[in-house]
């Protein structure tokens, strides 16, 4: 199975803005993404929808599949024990319940675009 790789599109960024002297706040100028969130990307703490990814690999010339690593790593979850759980584990549950339905939604709006096209 494949994910974006966080770090590869940090890096990515970073040396793409480089090469073209570009600053984050000219970025978020030409991609219409917010500074914060480019530099949320960059600091590995924001993970980008699918539409952003498509604009800076326009404006980075760069190819979004790159980004994605098979992941070879044996799946790491989060065992959902009930009331055992401490809080930390029921954050942790909760991101993790959030994140899904993100992706699932993400998804299903990529589908959707396609269909229409």
């Amino acid at each position: 199975m494949k994910h974006l790789s966080l770090t590869n599109l940090s890096d990515l960024l970073k040396q793409r803005r480089n090469e073209k002297n570009i600053t984050q706040e000219q970025l978020c100028e030409i991609t219409g993404i917010n500074r914060n969130m480019i530099g949320r990307i960059e600091r590995m703490t924001y993970i980008p929808s699918i539409p952003q990814l498509e604009k800076l690999a326009e404006v980075l010339s760069f190819n979004v599949e790159e980004l994605f690593v098979d992941d070879s790593s044996p799946g790491v979850y989060t065992a959902f024990r009930g009331n055992q759980m401490t809080s930390e584990e029921r954050k942790g549950a909760e991101h993790l319940m959030n994140m899904m339905v993100a992706a699932k939604q993400q998804i299903m709006l990529r589908k959707a675009f396609h269909h229409e096209a």
